[in-house]
């Protein structure tokens, strides 16, 4: 995270009535493609929640001892992907958190299934908010080459609708500060706690 996310967490502040319905909220888990802003919107929507925040990437990278390009240039982009979803198994089991996972976790079919254990939020981003928000990041293997632009519309076109088939809500950004998706999403959740209560009242 660069110095300007780091900033915006510090001033992002949502007036919303969030602490009266976060210990009814599941773990969330946040998806979307590089650059959606993941990690960016987990770390604030944890402190809003008072909970945890885990970054997926940064778990893998902590137990491995080594840095995500480092496991792709020694293991291959399957031995990274072996190691995350053993992360996401032990990660998706953890009570009451706001977790960022990668942009490929829901290729495979063992990570989609640990994704239902939460509430998934997936960040819709273009793929020019993509390339916006990537092109200095050098940590980023998949994206080491003179394309990355036809690199991104690929993964996008073929991860999207696996992001669709897991989320239980749908963001999109890019087109918003932060603050204003704060607000929308705690909003959603807001909504969807009192649909929760309002149908376990009825049973």
């Amino acid at each position: 995270m660069n110095v300007e996310e780091s900033a915006v967490i510090e001033e992002v502040l949502v007036e919303r009535p969030i602490h009266h319905y976060a210990h009814l909220l599941p773990s969330i888990f946040l998806v979307g493609p590089m650059g959606a802003g993941k990690t960016t919107i987990g770390k604030l929507l944890a402190k809003h929640l008072k909970r945890p925040f885990l970054d997926a990437d940064w778990y893998i990278s902590e137990k491995a001892g080594a840095d995500i390009p480092w496991i792709f240039a020694k293991e291959g982009e399957s031995g990274f992907r072996e190691r995350e979803s053993r992360a996401m198994d032990e990660l998706s089991a953890m009570p009451d958190i706001v977790l960022a996972t990668g942009g490929g976790v829901v290729e495979r079919e063992c990570n989609r299934e640990y994704l239902q254990r939460g509430l998934v939020i997936f960040l819709d981003a273009s793929v020019d908010t993509q390339i916006h928000r990537t092109k200095k990041d050098k940590n980023r293997p998949l994206l080491k080459n003179d394309n990355p632009r036809a690199v991104l519309e690929m993964l996008y076109q073929r991860r999207a609708p696996l992001y669709k088939e897991v989320a239980d809500i749908t963001v999109a950004t890019g087109r918003a500060y932060p603050k204003q998706m704060m607000n929308e999403i705690l909003d959603i959740l807001i909504a969807y706690v009192k649909d929760i209560e309002s149908k376990s009242s009825v049973i």
